[in-house]
């Protein structure tokens, strides 16, 4: 049998942990900002008869599973050349006269799991543990040295591991089950459609031999089986052990949901949904220790567990949130826990890659046998450098410590305020100076980590101490935005800038750090797994989005359309300006066309615009030149009600016309289905480009810098990825049939139909409205 491998913290977290859960937020994984460096701190004061950074490990056998126990010791002390006592450090905020009980144990149990390990090598009766314990508000370096003999450190020892046992037997039978399940899959339908058992197969070889895998799979492919199907057989015959399916959106873990209802495998899936959507109303608000869902969590979160891995397979919010209500424990730690002995993970790209939010009990350290198939990864490019961006805004702090002077006993804070203030006025004394509104430059500024650090050590402890924080929501606000400032800079590099901007009226500063590229970070992400599928329905070029979302070293596979090119006509208007100074000069002729394709067939369709206020415009222009055709428009913030009722406007087979006006890029331009009739064509009106910013300029002179084709990367690509996402409207099935028409005379430049993809082999170049006219009726008397 394989050998099941655990950490010592984790072992002894899993397995004695007890009382209450505490909110889990950036107040409490703070010390993780620095705390290697007080580990360094502390250990460089250490007599060279202390070792650091010791790795201990311990194979037994735990019922019929092969265990291997290993940790890294903070320190080994050493007397004649025999380990005599084990030193483990530990930070937080709190005073260690407050430490609870709970806690307590928990640090001492990891030492000495640890001395049991060395007792046990070296034959001795006893061993000094001693925890080390560094507050990080007071800079307090609090000592407490205990005596354990073998028998009482063998006992710890056998007390987490005989609980663990337990979860490992059930853990076993189930996957007994899961294998016996998945070497017996078969593929969910008659047949294959065309080209998906080529894409099958270069999935599982993919995941077999530990790559990385880029696939475009157009629309119609049926990716997410396609997929998921060889990733389970893989996982049936030991090729890996665990699947993360990461997606960007709620509509495309539903898909994967779908996906393994159809294929029935016995195994468990879990779907993962972000706290603020899952936590239960009745705990909004409420202090921690006055939480239901909160109180005797790690009493009771044992059972829940079992309860649920025993009676279901697919463990959905639903049914998440209903086994929470039945234990009472709170839903969102409820689904972290029980995705450990999940096959099966399906969630937000957060959950992997965000550094703010990653699931730190799966991606702290490396699982090669964990499989990761990221969905709509083109979505993953935008996504990653709003994970590695953060501001930190002078406003925040003037208003916090408006609201701080209002407190009692905040003297702490206000003081660790007044120092950010001060290194806020000094970074705006050349802004001034020179008249300077903006400026982005490649150095850190390193002077602001320090005060920042302690403003979060000290807010920290008082958010401990007083838990009906709602009612200072300044305080709040600027807390998080330092510590995601102070995160996101762990990860500066050469790709990071920061951005300056002075609003002198109001003489408040404004700070920012971004990644222009982060893909490096990616890769180190993708490397926690052991291989990796990341596809897209576009995908082009997939050269790009390997540089892009760190594909060092990986393989590509591009499919063709499996659906008849014929079904779909693309024509190009090569003659309309569509640039920023010509596009409101050209809405009467847009207007005219879009008529046009109305007049042509009577349908729905969908008008993309390059922003909202030409969206406006052009929709109030059409209203007025043809106000008896009947239109809807995007609105710039739309509830969830809003949506679906712009999408039920598209009816089937309509009986007069519709326009929807939208935005590229926006919520209905990817991810929305109107199959057969209710879609019969769409206009995309401009390339698509980024607005033209300081940012995106930064990009591209950075690509430039590394031999690149800098506006491509910055501006083209991206804009291209907008306008293939709004076109994949058209056709969603087999018999789908429709018109898309490209209107801005850029379109038919060479640098952009060299990325065109094959099914649009169908393609006219109109070059005035008789012409556009005739071609859209005689494609649609072909179609009849």
């Amino acid at each position: 049998m394989k050998i099941k491998s655990i950490g010592v913290r984790e072992l002894v977290e899993f397995s004695l942990k007890s009382g209450d859960l505490k909110s889990s937020g950036a107040g409490r994984q703070n010390t993780a900002l620095d705390g290697s460096r007080i580990h360094r701190m502390i250990q460089a004061s250490w007599d060279d008869d202390v070792s650091v950074e010791t790795d201990l490990q311990m194979q037994i056998t735990a019922g019929k599973t092969p265990l291997l126990i290993h940790g890294r010791a903070d320190g080994l002390h050493q007397t004649g050349g025999i380990v005599d006592e084990v030193l483990e450090i530990k930070t937080s905020s709190f005073d260690f006269s407050e430490l609870p009980n709970n806690i307590l144990t928990l640090y001492f149990a990891q030492a000495k799991i640890y001395s049991h390990i060395l007792m046990k090598e070296s034959n001795l009766a006893q061993m000094k543990v001693t925890l080390l314990y560094f507050q990080t508000t007071t800079e307090q370096l609090s000592k407490k040295t205990v005596v354990v003999t073998r028998k009482e450190a063998s006992e710890i020892f056998n007390q987490a591991v005989s609980e663990y046992q337990k979860w490992l037997e059930l853990e076993n039978v189930l996957r007994e089950q899961r294998q016996k399940s998945l070497k017996m899959l078969k593929f969910p339908f008659d047949k294959y459609r065309k080209n998906q058992r080529e894409l099958a197969v270069c999935v599982y070889k993919t995941i077999a031999s530990k790559k990385r895998l880029f696939v475009e799979a157009p629309t119609g492919t049926g990716k997410t089986v396609s997929v998921l199907f060889p990733a389970l057989k893989a996982m049936g015959e030991e090729k890996c052990s665990r699947i993360f399916y990461l997606t960007a959106k709620q509509s495309t873990r539903k898909s994967c949901e779908d996906a393994i209802a159809l294929m029935k495998p016995n195994l468990r899936s879990i779907t993962l949904t972000a706290k603020d959507k899952i936590t239960f109303d009745e705990e909004k608000d409420l202090p921690d220790d006055q939480n239901p869902y909160f109180i005797g969590y790690y009493d009771r979160i044992r059972p829940a567990m079992q309860d649920v891995l025993k009676h279901e397979t697919m463990i959905t919010r639903d049914v998440i949130e209903r086994y929470a209500r039945l234990h009472q424990v709170d839903p969102f730690e409820f689904s972290l826990d029980l995705s450990l002995f999940c096959d099966v993970i399906i969630c937000d790209y957060n959950y992997l890659f965000d550094p703010l939010v990653y699931l730190q009990r799966f991606f702290t350290d490396e699982h090669p046998d964990c499989c990761f198939l990221i969905d709509e990864a083109h979505n993953l490019v935008s996504r990653a450098k709003e994970m590695y961006a953060s501001s930190l805004l002078e406003e925040s702090f003037l208003l916090a410590e408006s609201e701080v002077k209002k407190l009692a006993r905040t003297n702490n804070i206000a003081r660790k305020i007044k120092d950010v203030s001060a290194v806020f006025e000094t970074l705006k004394k050349p802004m001034q100076e020179f008249n300077q509104a903006s400026l982005i430059m490649k150095e850190q500024l390193d002077s602001l980590f320090d005060p920042l650090e302690k403003f979060i050590d000290f807010t920290q402890e008082w958010m401990r101490d007083n838990p009906d924080q709602s009612q200072y929501p300044n305080l709040l606000n600027c807390f998080f935005e330092a510590y995601s400032f102070v995160k996101i800079s762990g990860f500066y590099n050469e790709t990071f800038r920061t951005k300056l901007v002075y609003d002198n009226d109001n003489r408040l500063l404004d700070l920012k750090i971004f990644s222009l590229n982060p893909s490096a970070l990616l890769d180190q992400s993708l490397n926690l797994g052991g291989s990796s599928v990341l596809f897209s329905a576009t995908l082009s070029p997939l050269e790009y989005y390997q540089e892009m979302l760190g594909g060092f070293d990986s393989l590509i596979y591009s499919l063709p359309s499996p659906f008849d090119s014929n079904h779909l006509k693309v024509l190009i208007d090569d003659k309309t300006q569509v640039t920023y100074r010509k596009r409101e000069e050209n809405l009467p002729t847009i207007v005219s066309k879009l008529k046009i394709m109305v007049e042509a067939h009577c349908g729905n369709y969908l008008v993309f615009c390059p922003s909202y206020s030409y969206l406006e415009k052009l929709h109030e222009t059409f209203r007025t030149a043809f106000p008896n055709v009947k239109t809807i428009i995007q609105e710039n913030s739309m509830s969830e009600e809003q949506r679906r009722a712009f999408l039920e406007s598209f009816a089937e087979k309509p009986k007069e016309p519709l326009i929807g006006f939208a935005v590229l890029g926006g919520i209905f331009s990817e991810g929305i289905d109107l199959k057969g009739t209710r879609l019969s064509g769409c206009a995309i009106i401009s390339v698509g480009l980024p607005m033209l910013n300081d940012e995106t300029d930064e990009l591209r002179k950075y690509f430039d810098e590394k031999n690149f084709d800098g506006f491509q990367y910055a501006y083209q690509l991206p804009g291209l990825n907008n306008v293939f996402q709004a076109a994949g409207r058209v056709i969603r099935g087999e018999r789908d049939v429709g018109v898309v028409l490209l209107i801005d005379e850029r379109f038919a430049e060479r640098r952009y139909v060299q990325f065109y993809p094959q099914f649009w082999n169908n393609l006219e170049y109109v070059h005035g409205n008789e012409q556009l006219r005739n071609s859209l009726n005689n494609f649609w008397n072909i179609q009849g």
